[in-house]
């Protein structure tokens, strides 16, 4: 498969922004009247957490080396189990679905020769030139971020969050949930034995890519014993969740870093919570070339 036909999905992740909406976020309004920063992220890590289905399409603009890429999407998530179908602009689909496949993905590339794979979604194909694993689709790193992690003694990024009023995205009224965190840097670290990027990313809630990229490992492999690796502290410098004041659902997601913009998503026609049928997860669902 190659890097052309590669789906590029954000998982939904988790991540963040600026200071500086881009256009299709309206500028900042004054703040809804008794709405507090500790309210807007717990109704934001409910709706998260209570979600059974998700329908939307994903803009994604991810920083890979000095370049951006741009990718649109279309994405299905079901929950309890977890199921997930993707496809991109480019016709390129992925189906994950729990306990299937021995854990792969099925993977159509559009390409030739025009035939279904199954590949390790954390293997090195599916996440070489992506920020994120196709099993973070959805808004659950998001969540994650803001609760912060158990490893992580320093909670000074969790909560640099604060509501920071209202905008409108996509025609749609949201509240802002913006981090300032200028004591953004990387440090190094050495890694344990058997430890994972994973495992780093989770101890220092800097998602897996910028571990990969700086230090050249793979998510699919333990990091060699005593490494020293060059780690960000934190996410990001500045951070921004637009949340939708009805769903309580991320609609823009924007993070910057010490080399600016490192990714932004934006979620448009965004469907909570309505049926999907199972056969919209299976490789035989007539809509489908897997």
């Amino acid at each position: 498969m190659s890097l052309s036909h590669r789906l590029q999905v954000p998982a939904a992740c988790l991540l963040a922004a600026t200071l500086i909406l881009r256009p299709g976020a309206a500028p900042a309004a004054a703040p809804t009247e008794g709405m507090t920063t500790e309210q807007l992220v717990l109704r934001l890590r409910a709706a998260i957490d209570n979600l059974k289905t998700l329908r939307c399409t994903v803009h994604a603009q991810e920083r890979l080396g000095a370049k951006y890429t741009q990718a649109n999407s279309t994405m299905k998530l079901g929950y309890a189990p977890l199921r997930i179908f993707l496809r991109n602009k480019k016709g390129v689909e992925v189906l994950w679905v729990t306990g299937q496949n021995d854990g792969d993905a099925w993977v159509y590339p559009n390409s030739f020769p025009y035939v279904t794979l199954s590949l390790d979604p954390n293997g090195t194909l599916m996440r070489r030139s992506q920020h994120h694993s196709v099993l973070d689709a959805g808004y659950g790193m998001i969540a994650d971020i803001l609760r912060g992690s158990a490893q992580r003694p320093d909670r000074s990024y969790e909560r640099s969050f604060r509501y920071a009023g209202d905008t409108v995205v996509a025609g749609r009224p949201c509240y802002q949930l913006r981090s300032d965190f200028p004591k953004f840097r990387y440090v190094s670290y050495t890694a344990g034995k058997g430890e994972t990027v994973a495992q780093v990313a989770d101890r220092f809630g800097c998602g897996e890519y910028r571990i990969m990229e700086q230090n050249g490992v793979a998510a699919d492999a333990p990091i060699p014993t005593g490494k020293v690796l060059h780690v960000p502290n934190s996410y990001g410098s500045r951070t921004l969740i637009c949340v939708d004041k009805k769903l309580y659902l991320p609609l823009l997601i924007r993070a910057e870093d010490d080399k600016g913009l490192f990714e932004e998503f934006k979620f448009l026609d965004v469907v909570a919570n309505q049926p999907i049928p199972t056969l919209e997860f299976t490789k035989d669902f007539k809509d489908y070339n897997l």
